[in-house]
Formats: structure tokens, C-alpha cells, sequence
């Protein structure tokens, strides 16, 4: 485990290695406690580089067994070597052949950097920087290498060998042992290096691509399991249909492998032609998956593959550039996902998500630009910042620039670029090429931390015909940024007649506005629209065309009128969302001042009809109907947070929803029930969750918890039993309904690992006081075991992120809890850690009690010697 050296890395010192390595020769001898791993590698020093320069290649924790070049052992005096480091001391010439043998241990390795195995299956995971704990190498994004694999195994141990490119050759050798030798002809970072070698089940399939060209697809998973892959099978072949229309991108090898281990840190890691994926994002039917997982299978087989262009073929000059191939994948598996469902409810989707994670992330301490400027630990980058903020960036430039501009400036960058590892800059400059714009101002999204707020006020004169907008931008202060730059925001809007049809102009001033987008660049922006005879309603933001958050002087008879009329389907999503919060924030603070919460009658109602409006895809009614959540609401309210009294509020709320629309609901529900073949699809998902979201507000009513244990024993498929299993849990625990389907649940799936996670999961996010000793209890149970990221993601982290209330207990003993979970899984991981420990960036927001108790918490961790870089890193910027 590499400890903090507290070393810092800045943009501005980057500059080129002295060295070169354009090919890489690799060969492995597999064994579970000492892999020999021979590299070859010729070493070309720059033009201009001194011939005194030393070559310095970085490991980790790597037991080297020789060093030669070309072919002659080096002597001691030579070279100096340490676990972490080598350097040659005086290299030779302009061009050698560098050979090094080292040894690793893949079965002790349980950080999941580098080699390792997974029950029995050795697989590879190097990004960020875990090739060095392969082999010392410049392990930095901006070295390209064509890459030759051999690799020996026993064949009963091993008898699939796998890695990156286009296999070569395979055979048999003594003593039961066998080889595979694999070459990529496509220049490569050292990060997308990658072998899997173990006895896996495959399921085979094939593509052909748009020039004819016949493509051998193959998705690897345990034994017996294969039957799970078809659906990740068939997301696979629509990526690849959909790249090609959509970007014109053509994959490029003769294979492109899949293999699903149990034990990974991500959700899956790009390979150049050999994706490695958490199992779970590859598995499904409708026995163990729900839609959503569905889903999220889509979306990441999309998004891994879509990586082979913007990321793989194009890779990032150095780790600053991370959103470079993150985000704009991001962008891309975003319009893949709403080109194959529904694009209203996937933007929705896309926002809730971007707004629950990155915007407290831009709120907090742990905030940074989308191209960090400087980092300690470059594992703690992989954040909804450099991803979902810096995917809304790439939509930014489309919006902007308009559909055609936008897929000319892609196609140019492909071709400038192909081969290359790029820099934001290079990326913006194709857009700028093509279509003539200056996007200097714009670059601030990508250089800038913090979610700038527009305000937003209106006014109509009769008289003269006019309709005027106010506005004015800022962006907060973050960490080592007080002061901010004024952005450019494509800000999408609508006038809304009486009628809900658009309102038309004669004329604008105080602007640029076309194609229904406001420009705004300066601090102010008086805005006049001249030939409006009425005032109308302002639909702002539409779509979300940026990732801002808006303070707009409305009433709330313009909000319930938008709510129901709005033609963007987001705008009217976002209208009642904003009802909902706003009634949220009131009740809280009723509740605070020991009052009782009172809601407006016509807001359950306005839920009553958005429930029952036919016109509008249940998929979308799901989502209007779904609360605020808890952490949500916090956001809003901003400071003195009591998580009691927001969930308190929220349970309200909903109590009020459900007994003004006792009759609908009950008639929508039995209307929805589906006897039918199931089918992951987006229209039979999207009945499936208006179902059970309207279950969720009936199991609130006298007899809820009857109706949720029916629903519970009548369900057919995953996510009709997973959800009837929450509501029975979360809002009846304790019950005997709820007692007893949780122990069905667990006897019925003891035996898959994926599915008992959602058993973890439902039981930790359940409220209240008493969760803290049920996580306790949860932790020593078989199935859970603290070396396995799922297993601790589905049970610390759903009860760290998603238990406002359990989390957040007023003595503190969730985040003692906490802590020395986070402090026990270091141990043996600290990427997954510091991961965890996020959860604790908006202690500040709470209340003094609270505050004091989390803060107390991260001293603790921050006060262990030889804590990991990883979570140093994390605790010390949540605590600045």
C-alpha cells in the first residue's frame, strides 16, 4: 500500500518523458504466489534529450529478479532499484532493448491494482496506475506502445488466456502447462494493458462492421452463468450499430472480449479490446436483475465500447485530461441510452443524478474544475465532476454550436487526433475550426470549479407590448478559487401563453438569443422582447441545457401552470420537482418550530393528475411522482441540516400525496398489473416502475403493508419483488410482513452473491436510529465479506449515502460505524476506501450537534500513521 508522500502534481509542471517506449513485449508465467513477468522493452530517448539523461521507470511494490540491455545483465552500479523505482543510470544509446524480470503475487493482492485473481481468475486492472505494480514502466497516459502478450499457465488451472488485440498464436507446452500470444497493432497507454487468464463460460457472438468486415464478439463469465450474458450480448452489438451511425466510428480489430469478474473497484475498465467488467453490470434476467439493472447494463457495455474511439484510439495526454475521455464517453453512452428508450425520461434520469452527486461535490471541499489543475491522488479524480459535469460540458458545445457543426468538429477530431494523446485544448480547437466560433470564454466550464447560479426576475408592460427578463450569473467561491470568471451559459427558455402554445417576438435586444437559447456572457443581461401583448409564463433551463441551478422570482401559479403545460418535457418535470422541494423546505422548517406540516391541497392534487395523464409515458410519471430525496432537500435548504426533520417532512408529504388520491391510486395500480412475458424494454420498465411507485404511496394508507406482502408474494420477476421488499422494509419494519419477506428474500438467494446485495442494501437504507446495530449485525453475516467492493458498496455505502437518518444519528454512532469501517477496509483497499469517505464532504451543512460529532470522525481517521494516499487525500480536503 503506497502511503502519502505528499507530493502534488500541477498541470502546469507537465512536460514530456525523456523517454519513449514504442513497443512493449510482455510475457507472463501465471502462478498464484509468484507470477514471473519478463518485459521487453525498447527505449528510444527523445530528440534533444541529453544522452546523460537517466531513465527512470516507476513501480510499486515489484521484487525485481534482472535487468539487462541488449542482452547484457547490468551491473550493479548501473542502475539503482527500489520496490517503487528504477532508474538506469547511464542508458546507452539513442535506441536499446530494456529486459526486466520481476515478480509479483496476483493472490495476495487484494487492493485490486495491477494483477490479480478473482475467485481463481487472474485479471488485470491498471488505470489509473496499476501497470506499475506489474512491471516498471512510464506509466503515464502519454506513452504509446504497441503491445505483444504471451502468456503460460497451467492449462487445468487456466485453460482460457486472454489479452488486448487480435490473438497470434497458442499451443501446448511440458508438464500440462499451455500459451496464448496476443498483439494489439494500436498504440497504447500502459493503463489499457490487459490479461484475464481462468476457467470461464462463454457466450460467442459475432458483428458485421459498416465496411463488411466480420468481428468475433465473446462476453466471458463464470461457469454456468453464461445463460445471464444475452442481454449484455445484444447492449453490445447496438452499441456497435449505434456508434457507427451516430459517430461513423468502426471498430477496429478481428475480436472484442467481455469477461465479468466478481471482484472489481469500478464498473468496468475500456481495454482496448478486452473490456474487464464488474460482474454485476454484465449478469441479468428477470430473476435476479430489475430494470434498472437492465439499464445500467446497457448503458455501461455502451459506454466501455464507445471508449474504443474517445479514450482508447484517443487517449488523454496525462491524468489532467481525464474528462477528455470520461466526460465526452459519458455525452456519448447518454445519447446512446436515449436513442434506445426514452430521451425525456433518460434526461431526467441523467439530472437527478448529475444534481445528487456532483452538485454537492461542487459545494463542498472535495470541489475541482472538470480538468483538474492539481491532485495527490489521481484515483480520487474518478468523480461525478470529471464525469457527468464534464459530459454536460460536451452537450454544452453541441448546444451551442448546433447538431451539424457539432458532428463535424467530432469528425475532425478523430481524424486529427486518432493515434494521439490530446488535450482539452485539442479538443476544443476542432470546434472552433469548423465552425468559426471563439470558445475561449466557454473553456471556463472546463478550467473553473463551482455551479454558477443565474437569477432570474420578469416583467410584462402591457402598454408598450414588452416582456423583459432580469438576469445575472455568479459562481460561489470553492477551495483555492474566490474568485470566479463570468461563464458563458446556453441558457434554453420558452415563453408560455395562457393557452400552454409558445409565445412569439418581434424583436430582441440585451443578448444573443437564437434557436430558443439566451447567450449569456456577462454579468447582466437586461433581455427585451418586443411584440408580446401578454405576460407569459417563463420556462427556463429547458432540457438543462447547463449545469446551473436557477433563483427565479416566480409565483407559484406560474409553477403549477408550467407543471401541467410546459411542451419541454424536462421544464415540466422540473416545475412540479420544484413545487415538491419548495413544499418540502416549509414543512422542514414547520417541523423545526415544533409546528405540524401542512401542504397545499392542489399540490396532491397536481400529483393525482400527472399520475393519471395518459398522454404522458408512465416511465415519465414515475419520475414526477418520485420525492425529492432526503439528501436533496438538504442540498436546497443548505445549512443547519437535521436529517430527522427533513425525513419527517418527507414522510408527510408523501401521507398527504397518498390519502388525497387514495381512490386513484388504488384503481391506477390494479390497471398496471402486467400477466404478460416480461421484457426488459423501456415501455414495460416504465409501467413496472409507475406501479410501484403508486404501491409505495398506497403501503402508507390502513392495509399498506397487506398490499405491499401480496405484492411481495405475487411478484414474477426481480423488480417487482425487490421494490415491494423495500416498502415492506422501509416502511414497515419491524412488521411481521416485513420480517417474513426479508427472510424469504435471503433463503430464496443465499446463494447469488448480486442479488443478496440488494438484501444488503434495502436493509441499510432502512430509517432510523435502530440501523446502526442492524449494519453492525449485517457485517457478520456469511455472505458479507469486507475484501469484496460490492459486498461493502451495497451494505457502509447505501447506509453512509443513502440513511440520512441512520447515517447522521444524533449521538454519532454512524460515523463511528463509519470510520472504522472506512479505516478496516483501507487495509486491504484503499481506493475503495477513499471512496467511501466521501460520504462524509457536507458535514459542514449540518447541524452544530451533528457537525461536531462528523467532525470528530474525520480527525479520527486523519490521525492514523501511515494512513494510504488514497484516503489521506480524501480526509484532509473534507476537512480543510
Amino acid at each position: 500500500m503506497r502511503t502519502d508522500t505528499g507530493q502534488v502534481f500541477k498541470l502546469e509542471d507537465y512536460r514530456p518523458s525523456d523517454y519513449l517506449i514504442p513497443r512493449t513485449s510482455l510475457d507472463f508465467r501465471l502462478s498464484p504466489d509468484a507470477t514471473h513477468v519478463t518485459a521487453l522493452l525498447t527505449i528510444e530517448r527523445r530528440e534533444g534529450v541529453a544522452a546523460t539523461a537517466p531513465l527512470v521507470l516507476e513501480g510499486d511494490g515489484l521484487t525485481l529478479l534482472g535487468v539487462a540491455i541488449d542482452g547484457h545483465a547490468l551491473a550493479a552500479g548501473d542502475y539503482e532499484a527500489t520496490p517503487d523505482r528504477l532508474m538506469i543510470l547511464k542508458p546507452p544509446a539513442q535506441r536499446f532493448e530494456l529486459r526486466l524480470e520481476t515478480e509479483i503475487a496476483p493472490s495476495r493482492n487484494e487492493a485490486l491494482m495491477g494483477l490479480y485473481r478473482s475467485n481463481n481468475v487472474y485479471c488485470t486492472q491498471c488505470e489509473a496506475e496499476g501497470f506499475r505494480r506489474i512491471t516498471y514502466f512510464l506509466d503515464r497516459p502519454d506513452i504509446l506502445s504497441v503491445y505483444t502478450v504471451r502468456v503460460e499457465a497451467p492449462h487445468n488451472e487456466a485453460p482460457l488466456l486472454l489479452s488486448n488485440g487480435n490473438p497470434v498464436e497458442r499451443g501446448a507446452l511440458a508438464n500440462g502447462r499451455h500459451y496464448a500470444v496476443w498483439h494489439d497493432p494500436f498504440p497504447k497507454p500502459s493503463y489499457l494493458f490487459a490479461l484475464v487468464a481462468g476457467a470461464l463460460g462463454k457466450v460467442a457472438g459475432s458483428f458485421t462492421t459498416m465496411s463488411g468486415r466480420e468481428v468475433e464478439l465473446g462476453i466471458y463469465v463464470e461457469p454456468g452463468k453464461e445463460r445471464l450474458a444475452g442481454y449484455a450480448m445484444d447492449a453490445l452489438k447496438r452499441s456497435m450499430k449505434w456508434d457507427e451511425d451516430a459517430f461513423g466510428r468502426e471498430y477496429d480489430l478481428d475480436v472484442f472480449n467481455i469477461v465479468a469478474v466478481s471482484d472489481f473497484n469500478m464498473g468496468a475498465m475500456e481495454n482496448k479490446g478486452l473490456n474487464v467488467f464488474n460482474d454485476k453490470y454484465v449478469l441479468a434476467d428477470e430473476e435476479t436483475a430489475t430494470d434498472a439493472d437492465f439499464a445500467n447494463i446497457e448503458a455501461i457495455i455502451a459506454h466501455e465500447y464507445f471508449h474504443n474511439w474517445t479514450g482508447n484510439r484517443i487517449t488523454c495526454r496525462d491524468w489532467f485530461q481525464l474528462c477528455l475521455k470520461e466526460g465526452l464517453t459519458v455525452y456519448r453512452d447518454h445519447e446512446f441510452s436515449a436513442d434506445q428508450r426514452s430521451r425525456a425520461v433518460k434526461r431526467i434520469a441523467e439530472v437527478r443524478t448529475l444534481r445528487a452527486h456532483q452538485f454537492p461535490e461542487d459545494q463542498g471541499p472535495l470541489a475541482h474544475p472538470v480538468r483538474p489543475r492539481r491532485y495527490r491522488e489521481i484515483n480520487n479524480f474518478y468523480t461525478a465532476t470529471v464525469y457527468e459535469k464534464g459530459s454536460e460540458v460536451v452537450r454544452m458545445i453541441r448546444t451551442i454550436l448546433g447538431p451539424e457543426a457539432f458532428r463535424a468538429g467530432m469528425d475532425l477530431y478523430f481524424e486529427r487526433h486518432d493515434g494521439e494523446a490530446a488535450t482539452i485544448e485539442d479538443f476544443l480547437k476542432v470546434f472552433e475550426d469548423v465552425s468559426g466560433r471563439d470558445l475561449a470564454q466557454f473553456a471556463l466550464w472546463y478550467h473553473q470549479a463551482g455551479t454558477p447560479n443565474l437569477t432570474v426576475s420578469s416583467a410584462h408592460n402591457a402598454a408598450a407590448r414588452e416582456f423583459t427578463l432580469e438576469i445575472e450569473q455568479s459562481v460561489p467561491p470553492t477551495p483555492s478559487e474566490s474568485r470566479k470568471r463570468l461563464m458563458h451559459i446556453p441558457l434554453a427558455f420558452g415563453l408560455v401563453g395562457a393557452d400552454g402554445k409558445p409565445v412569439t417576438w418581434t424583436a430582441v435586444e440585451g443578448a444573443t438569443v437564437d434557436d430558443g437559447i439566451i447567450h449569456i456572457r456577462r454579468r447582466r443581461h437586461t433581455v427585451r422582447f418586443s411584440g408580446v401583448s401578454e405576460r407569459p409564463s417563463v420556462s427556463l433551463n429547458r432540457g438543462f441545457s447547463a449545469p446551473i441551478t436557477l433563483s427565479v422570482q416566480q409565483k407559484a401559479d406560474d409553477q403549477f401552470f408550467l407543471a401541467a403545460h410546459d411542451s419541454d418535457a424536462f421544464s415540466r418535470w422540473q416545475a412540479f420537482n420544484t413545487l415538491l422541494t419548495d413544499a418540502l423546505i416549509a414543512a422542514f422548517r414547520q417541523i423545526l418550530g415544533g409546528k405540524q406540516a401542512v401542504f397545499a391541497a392542489r399540490l396532491a392534487e397536481l400529483a393525482g393528475r400527472i399520475a393519471g395523464d395518459e398522454a404522458l409515458e408512465p416511465a415519465y410519471r414515475a419520475l414526477a411522482l418520485t420525492l425529492p430525496g432526503e439528501a436533496d432537500i438538504a442540498r436546497e435548504i443548505g445549512k443547519g441540516i437535521d436529517p430527522d426533520a427533513i425525513f419527517a417532512a418527507r414522510e408527510a408529504l408523501a401521507r398527504t400525496i397518498a390519502e388525497a388520491n387514495r381512490d386513484a391510486f388504488s384503481a391506477l395500480y390494479d390497471s398496471l398489473a402486467d400477466n404478460g412475458p416480461f421484457s426488459p424494454d423501456a415501455a414495460s420498465a416504465g409501467r413496472r416502475a409507475l406501479r410501484n411507485i403508486v404501491l409505495d404511496y398506497l403501503s402508507l394508507l390502513p392495509g399498506g403493508a397487506s398490499l405491499a406482502a401480496r405484492h411481495f408474494n405475487a411478484a414474477s420477476n426481480m423488480t417487482d419483488r425487490a421494490a415491494a421488499l423495500a416498502v415492506l422494509a422501509l416502511r414497515h419494519s419491524g412488521t411481521a410482513e416485513a420480517e417474513e419477506a426479508l427472510a424469504a428474500f435471503e433463503a430464496r438467494y443465499r446463494a447469488d452473491a448480486l442479488v443478496l446485495d440488494k438484501w444488503f442494501q434495502i436493509q441499510a437504507g432502512v430509517p432510523g436510529e435502530r440501523t446502526v446495530d442492524k449494519v453492525r449485525v449485517l457485517m457478520r453475516h456469511p455472505a458479507f465479506s469486507i475484501a469484496n467492493p460490492n459486498r461493502v458498496r451495497s451494505l457502509i455505502g447505501t447506509f453512509a449515502s443513502a440513511n440520512q437518518t441512520g447515517f447522521h444519528r444524533a449521538d454519532g454512532e454512524g460515523y463511528r460505524l463509519f470510520a472504522e469501517t472506512v479505516l478496516e477496509v483501507e487495509k486491504r483497499n484503499p481506493q475503495v476506501a477513499a471512496r467511501l469517505a466521501t460520504a462524509l464532504r457536507s458535514w459542514r451543512s449540518l447541524e452544530p450537534g451533528r457537525q461536531a460529532k462528523a467532525k470528530q470522525a474525520l480527525l479520527e481517521m486523519a490521525q492514523v500513521e501511515n494512513l494510504s494516499a488514497d484516503l489521506r487525500d480524501i480526509v484532509e480536503r473534507t476537512l480543510a
